[in-house]
C-alpha cells in the first residue's frame, strides 16, 4: 500500500524525531498525561468493593488483558499499582518492556483495577490526548527504543524510569486526528495480524503434514495395497507383512552409547562439544554447540565414543527427549551425556531410514510411554535399546528414504517461505505504527468518520 505524506512539515526540534507535520505540536508527554495517578480518588469506596486485579502474566504483548481476576480493594490498596478505566499502561521492567507488554485499561470491574508494581500508568488529558492513540505511541518503535536506552538498574532488574516517560518529547496532532490515526492502525494491524495468523496456521499444518508423511512411510511403506500384519506393539499398530519387527539394539553395529558424563572445561575455541540444544530437525546445528573443549579433553572423551558419518543421535534426557539428528559432513566434535549415539549395522539397517523411523509419530509415542522421571524426563539406555523398529528389506528401506527426502524437501521449501513471511509481516506492522504516529504518512482520508 502506497500512503500519502502530509503536505507540509516542520523541524520538530527533537533530533531523533526529525520533521513532523507542520500543524502538529511538539511537547513532553507530561503536558498531556498524568503519570501514576494517586489512589486517593477511590479511598471513599468500601473496602469490600471488588476491582480487577492484573499480575504481570495478565498483561499481554499485543494489548490484550486477562480480566478474570478480581480482588477486594482492602486487599490491594497497598503494595500494588492503581489504574482506572481508560488509563494506558506498559510494563517498565526488562524483558517485559522490550517484549511489548502493555495495554489500554478497558473493561475493568467497577471501572478500577490494581496490578503489578512493574506497570507504569499514564492517564491522558482527554482535551489533549486520546488514550487509544497513546497506546499506539507506547507500542511504537521510537518509544520502545528510547525507553530501552533510558533503562537503569542491572541485569533482569532494569526499568524504564518515570522521568523518561514524563519528558518524552513527541509530535502530537489534534485529538480528532489522533482518533483517526488510532482507527487506521486498528484496521491495518488487524489485517497484518490476520496474515501472520494464516502463515502460522500454515506452518502448523506443514509440521503435521511432515510428521504424517514420515510416519506413514516408515510404518506402512510406499505400496498402498500391501498385506499387513499386527506388529504386537500398541503404539506401532499394523506393519507390512513382509517387514521384520526388531529391537533397536539388534540393528546397530556397536552398542548404543552416550557421551561423557563429566562437565568439561569450556574454551572460547577448540573442539565443538555438542549437547541436546544442538540437535533438532534431523540435523546438528553447530551454531548451538554447548561450547568448545581442548584437544586433550577430546582425545580423552573419544576413548568412549568418536563420531562417524551417519551416526544417529537421540536426546535421551531433558525437555527434548526423543529428538534426533544424523551426523553429516563433519566429525570433528564430541558429544555430552544427554545424547545417545546409534550406529547402524549397514548390513541390516540404512541410517537415513532408521533416522526417519525414529522421527515418526509412532516411535516418539513409544519413547514417551517409556520415559522415567527424576529431576527431568529421560529414557534409559537399556530401555531405548529394547524399543522395536519396523524394518523392511534393504531395497525398500532405500526407496522409502529417497522418497521421503524428496517429499520433505518440498515441505521444507514451503516452510521456509512461511517462516520468512512472518518476520517480514511483523516488520511491516512495526514500521506502519511508527510511520503513523510520527506523521510520516497522512491517514486522515483513509478512515471513515463512522469507523470505530
Amino acid at each position: 500500500m502506497s500512503l500519502p505524506r502530509y503536505p507540509e512539515y516542520k523541524d520538530s526540534g527533537v533530533e531523533w524525531l526529525g520533521e513532523v507535520p507542520a500543524h502538529w505540536n511538539v511537547d513532553a508527554l507530561r503536558r498531556r498525561a498524568a503519570l501514576n495517578p494517586s489512589k486517593s480518588e477511590i479511598r471513599e469506596l468500601p473496602g469490600d468493593a471488588m476491582v480487577s486485579f492484573l499480575p504481570m502474566e495478565a498483561v499481554g504483548e499485543n494489548g490484550d488483558l486477562d480480566l478474570s481476576r478480581t480482588r477486594q480493594i482492602s486487599d490491594v490498596l497497598s503494595g500494588y499499582t492503581y489504574f482506572r478505566e481508560g488509563d494506558v499502561t506498559f510494563a517498565k521492567i526488562t524483558p517485559c518492556f522490550e517484549n511489548g507488554k502493555g495495554a489500554r485499561m478497558v473493561g475493568l470491574y467497577g471501572g478500577h483495577g490494581f496490578g503489578t508494581t512493574e506497570l507504569t500508568v499514564a492517564r491522558p488529558d482527554p482535551d489533549l490526548l486520546d488514550s487509544h492513540y497513546l497506546d499506539w505511541v507506547f507500542r511504537s518503535t521510537p518509544f520502545r527504543k528510547r525507553g530501552e536506552a533510558a533503562m537503569y538498574g542491572a541485569g533482569g532488574q532494569k526499568r524504564v524510569p518515570d522521568e523518561f516517560v514524563r519528558e518524552f518529547a513527541f509530535g502530537w496532532p489534534s485529538v480528532e486526528e489522533q482518533i483517526s490515526i488510532a482507527r487506521f492502525l486498528d484496521r491495518e494491524t488487524a489485517r497484518i495480524d490476520a496474515l501472520i495468523a494464516e502463515q502460522e496456521t500454515l506452518l502448523a499444518l506443514l509440521a503435521e503434514k511432515r510428521q504424517a508423511t514420515i510416519s506413514h512411510a516408515v510404518t506402512r511403506g510406499l505400496e498402498p495395497n500391501v498385506p499387513m500384519k499386527d506388529s504386537g506393539i500398541a503404539w506401532l499398530g499394523e506393519v507390512p507383512a513382509h517387514w521384520e519387527v526388531r529391537a533397536l539394539k539388534s540393528i546397530v553395529a556397536t552398542p548404543i552409547t552416550d557421551g561423557p558424563h563429566e562437565t568439561p572445561v569450556f574454551l572460547e575455541e577448540g573442539v565443538p562439544f555438542v549437547s541436546a540444544e544442538a540437535v533438532s530437525g534431523g540435523a546438528i546445528n553447530f551454531d548451538k554447540v554447548r561450547g568448545y573443549i581442548s584437544a586433550e579433553d577430546d582425545a580423552r572423551y573419544s576413548q568412549k565414543y568418536r563420531p562417524q558419518i551417519h551416526d544417529i543421535y537421540m536426546v535421551k534426557s531433558g525437555a527434548t527427549t526423543g529428538v534426533t539428528a544424523i551426523v553429516e559432513g563433519r566429525t570433528d566434535f564430541n558429544i555430552w551425556s544427554p545424547l545417545a549415539a546409534i550406529r547402524c549395522n549397514l548390513e541390516i539397517a540404512l541410517p537415513h531410514f532408521v533416522l526417519s523411523y525414529l522421527r515418526s509419530k509412532n516411535f516418539q509415542e513409544g519413547v514417551a510411554l517409556n520415559w522415567s522421571f527424576g529431576t527431568q524426563q529421560n529414557i534409559g539406555m537399556g530401555v531405548l535399546g529394547t524399543l522395536p523398529v519396523a524394518l523392511p528389506p534393504e531395497d525398500e528401506q532405500r526407496k522409502i528414504a529417497e522418497s521421503l527426502q524428496d517429499k520433505l524437501k518440498e515441505l521444507a521449501a514451503l516452510r521456509r517461505a512461511a517462516e520468512r513471511a512472518v518476520p517480514l509481516l511483523r516488520e511491516r506492522r512495526s514500521a506502519l505504527i511508527s510511520a503513523a504516529v510520527t506523521g510520516q504518512i497522512d491517514v486522515r482520508g483513509l478512515v471513515s468518520e463512522e469507523a470505530g
